[in-house]
């Protein structure tokens, strides 16, 4: 049989199964695309032409000849298309084209992985091998050795590096760099989505140092910047580069029929709302494509669950010797030469299945290959369509499953699939202006260039924090300008992923003592107290003290099948409100708020099921941070009028902030981390825990409890201190937050409540989930 009829038959198998145990929730079929060409423009130079088509690209597609037409015309260019649609060349025209006709113009590439920098340079490397004139194209990262650096500073026309080598490799040591600096045309940021939330937010000040330092040098680079599919693509790269961009989003690319499948495992327990494991339901399934000789790409959210799916997937597939190999993990973790081999053996048909974590995401060069299954949802949209779009071809059909945890934003995206095929919600966030984070990088700024009074940094007003620097002995004022005094190096120690320095040591004494990671301070609270399970690379550590005045948390190896989950109270005070909307039956703000969090017990979480096997008690310093929040406001009449109990009205509040916490990162493309989640009283300022905690909590700060005017706040907040942008963007959904939770409320099939929706029975409590369901309808009634 043919490739395309084994692929159907597998589907056929799956479907049955699927229908049989009401499991499948969607089937999509994209039909085949016709590409749509253009012939090479006449400008372009006549030797690299030739070295395209010398490697099969005979035309450009139409959206490859975009990008050539506004970079031509001197913008910056952001370009939209699906994965293997042909950017890269779109962005390697202009850039090689411009060297060729000037040997002395310079071009940076940034990449968010080393692993993608690697195999985009071995693209690079062929065309260059095919054109007359020498260009010479360098990789500058921490691997780079001592000795070759000198050379590549001087020699290199296009310099591959990723934006924290930039950030404290050659923003600083601009003077080694002139003729990288002077000579600048191009800058190419690819998978420009991954820059979001604080990592985004630092990279936006990266580069408005890298603007100001080419200034100095009199260059003025153009930025070309590709990107997943998102909601607010130009909005979010000109928000990034702080200057006007072109938006090329008409893909041009050709493409095969693909079928895409939602499945979500079977109830096994209707009261408490458990289904089957998602992992092997994903093993199930990829068993049955692998079966029928179809290449397939498995997609886990971890490295322990890739380990664990591949144990499983080498037991059901590789039955002889001669099976040996036809299954494979890919992770970080993983030595270079191994993950190359893997590409190589992905790319020649040798390898039948891969199981990966988000590290094959990306743009890496692995063939064409036939079906993904994603072993529960990646968190957001962008993420889901570049994981599918691994498996496809220009011609014959490919599929794609999405297995569906018990994660409330899984049950939604899989009984709600109108709002994943349909137009993106998600958008992407950053908040330059972040004031420690704008503090961190006007240091960094003011070591490699003296500020001159009155010169921006971007948009924001600096003048008062020069001020301030100076106080703290950092710089020095004279004769219109700020001069850095300290002996500091600034960029060492500002990481472009943390808000704050202030970080803990992870040190394993298993074996011989080592510093196994880092972490930030208000990570460390919920993630290294006593007796939590540390997970770094798929390996859980068991911490055995955290010491404060040390920052270090030390930590042994176990094999305990269950991680934990601090429990935290929050306690929220209001400091102003910035902006607020009245929406018919209640009303939404946003603001600053002060926010003063104690860890004050963990769960301990079964592996697999998710299921509360345990819990113990803390008693943690208070973390306290002022920053801003999203707040919906219930009206006291409207709570007053539900025919429930007080205690139950109160455990649907905090089931209602439970699924509004979890479907928040739906539109917002953050982490659930990003987000913290309170309810506090109206109208006495105070929060309110849910009863299972009250217990929990030491007496000076318990709080009172609901009084007789009791009228609720449910506050989502910025996770980092001063906020990252996304509460705001929360104020302008207007209701769709409230009516995304009331959908997967509804479409959940437990009775009384589950993870999937107001979370466990055990801890929201008692009717949780019909108040919750009864406050949402009339609110937006």
């Amino acid at each position: 049989m043919s490739r395309t009829e084994n692929l159907f038959q597998a589907l056929e198998t799956l479907r049955d199964a699927g229908l049989k145990d009401d499991a499948i929730t969607a089937v999509k079929h994209l039909p085949a695309q016709e590409g749509r060409y253009v012939e090479y423009p006449a400008e372009v130079h006549p030797a690299l032409v030739e070295a395209f088509r010398q490697r099969g690209f005979d035309r450009l597609f139409t959206h490859q000849h975009s990008t050539w037409e506004a970079v031509r015309r001197g913008e910056n260019a952001v370009v939209v298309t699906p994965t293997a649609s042909g950017k890269t060349l779109g962005y390697n025209l202009p850039v090689l084209d411009a060297i060729l006709k000037d040997p002395s113009a310079r071009a940076l590439y940034l990449f968010p992985t080393k692993a993608l920098a690697n195999d985009q340079r071995a693209g690079l490397d062929e065309t260059i091998a095919k054109l007359p004139a020498e260009i010479r194209i360098f990789t500058y990262d921490g691997d780079t050795p001592q000795d070759a650096r000198k050379a590549i500073r001087a020699r290199g026309h296009i310099i591959l590096t990723n934006p924290d080598m930039l950030h404290a490799g050659i923003l600083p040591h601009h003077t080694k760099w002139i003729k990288l600096f002077e000579n600048l045309k191009y800058v190419v940021v690819d998978e420009l989505h991954n820059y979001r939330g604080i990592f985004g937010s630092h990279l936006a000040n990266v580069f408005r140092r890298l603007k100001r330092i080419a200034r100095f040098y009199g260059s003025d680079p153009r930025f070309i910047l590709s990107t997943a599919t998102i909601a607010n693509p130009l909005e979010f790269a000109e928000r990034m580069i702080e200057a006007p961009a072109t938006l090329i989003d008409q893909s041009g690319a050709p493409r095969g029929d693909k079928f895409i499948l939602f499945y979500v495992p079977p109830v096994v327990n209707r009261f408490l709302g458990i289904r089957r494991s998602y992992v092997q339901e994903a093993r199930r399934i990829a068993a049955v494509f692998l079966r029928q000789g179809l290449q397939t790409i498995v997609f886990a959210q971890s490295r322990l669950i890739t380990e664990v799916l591949l144990t499983y997937l080498k037991e059901d597939i590789e039955r002889t010797v001669k099976d040996e190999g036809l299954v494979r993990g890919y992770r970080g973790g993983y030595l270079p030469e191994k993950r190359r081999e893997i590409e190589k053996g992905l790319r020649e048909g040798k390898i039948l299945g891969v199981v990966s974590t988000n590290a094959l995401e990306l743009g890496i060069d692995i063939g064409t290959l036939d079906v993904a299954v994603l072993a529960s949802y990646p968190g957001s949209i962008a993420s889901t369509w570049q994981r599918m779009g691994r498996a496809g071809r220009k011609t014959g059909a490919s599929a794609a499953v999405l297995v569906a945890s018990s994660a409330p934003l899984d049950q939604f995206i899989v009984h709600h699939p109108d709002y994943f095929f349909g137009k993106s919600p998600e958008r992407a966030l950053i908040n330059p202006d972040n004031p420690t984070i704008l503090t961190n990088h006007l240091e960094c700024a003011a070591f490699e260039l003296p500020f001159r009074d009155g010169e921006a940094f971007g948009r924001a007003e600096i003048g008062d924090i020069l001020k301030f620097l100076e106080e703290e002995k950092l710089v020095h004022h004279a004769k219109d300008k700020w001069y850095w005094t300290s002996d500091a190096y600034p960029a060492d120690g500002v990481s472009l992923r943390s808000i704050s320095s202030d970080n803990f040591v992870v040190v394993d004494t298993t074996g011989k003592t080592r510093v196994l990671a880092e972490v930030d301070f208000p990570s460390a609270l919920t993630t290294l107290h006593e007796k939590a399970i540390y997970i770094c690379e798929g390996e859980p550590y068991f911490v055995e003290k955290l010491d404060f005045a040390e920052r270090k948390a030390v930590v042994k190896k176990t094999d305990a099948d269950y991680f934990t989950d601090a429990i935290d109270y929050t306690k929220i005070k209001i400091l102003d409100a910035f902006d607020r909307k009245r929406l018919d039956r209640f009303e939404a703000r946003h603001g600053e708020v002060h926010v003063a969090t104690q860890v004050v017990g963990f769960k301990k979480i079964k592996f697999q099921t998710m299921e509360n096997v345990g819990s113990g008690d803390l008693s943690l310093p208070q973390n306290e941070m002022h920053t801003t929040a999203y707040w919906m406001t219930v009206p006291a009449s409207l709570l007053q009028a539900l025919p429930f109990g007080l205690e139950e009205k109160i455990n649907g509040l905090h089931g209602l902030a439970y699924v509004l916490h979890h479907v928040a990162p739906f539109f917002l493309m953050c982490d659930l981390h990003d987000l913290g989640v309170s309810i506090g009283d109206n109208a006495t300022g105070e929060s309110i825990p849910p009863r299972s905690l009250a217990a929990r909590i030491p007496p000076p700060q318990r709080p009172a409890g609901a009084g007789p005017d009791f009228e609720p706040n449910i506050f989502l907040y910025d996770n980092y201190p001063g906020g990252i942008g996304l509460s705001p963007s929360l104020l302008e959904l207007d209701k769709a937050l409230l009516d995304y939770s009331l959908k997967t409320i509804a479409a959940c099939p437990c009775e009384a409540g589950c993870p999937s929706c107001v979370g466990p029975v055990a801890e929201s409590g008692e009717r949780a989930k019909a108040v919750a369901l009864e406050i949402l309808s009339r609110l937006l009634s």
